[in-house]
């Protein structure tokens, strides 16, 4: 799992299983410092990964292009 921080927000790679089996690549950002739940932000949409290690792969590789998270949690491409 590969983790970035940004003002305010920290974002990890993360994986949301898919219907049917397979795993989407996401990336979940929370509030650095707060209690509060990720939020988690599919990516690579229309993309399903057979093995966990292939979509945190794909993940992480998804995270080192974000340009950073907005006030309201959101990406930023």
């Amino acid at each position: 799992m590969a983790r970035r921080e940004f003002p305010g927000f920290e974002a990890v790679s993360a994986m949301i299983p898919a219907e049917g089996g397979g795993y989407h690549a996401a990336i979940a950002v929370k509030a650095l410092g707060g209690g509060s739940a990720p939020r988690f932000h599919r990516v690579l949409d229309g993309q399903v990964f057979s093995s966990a290690v292939a979509t945190d792969a794909a993940a992480s590789a998804e995270l080192e292009r974000l340009h950073g998270v907005d006030e309201a949690g959101e990406l930023r491409w």
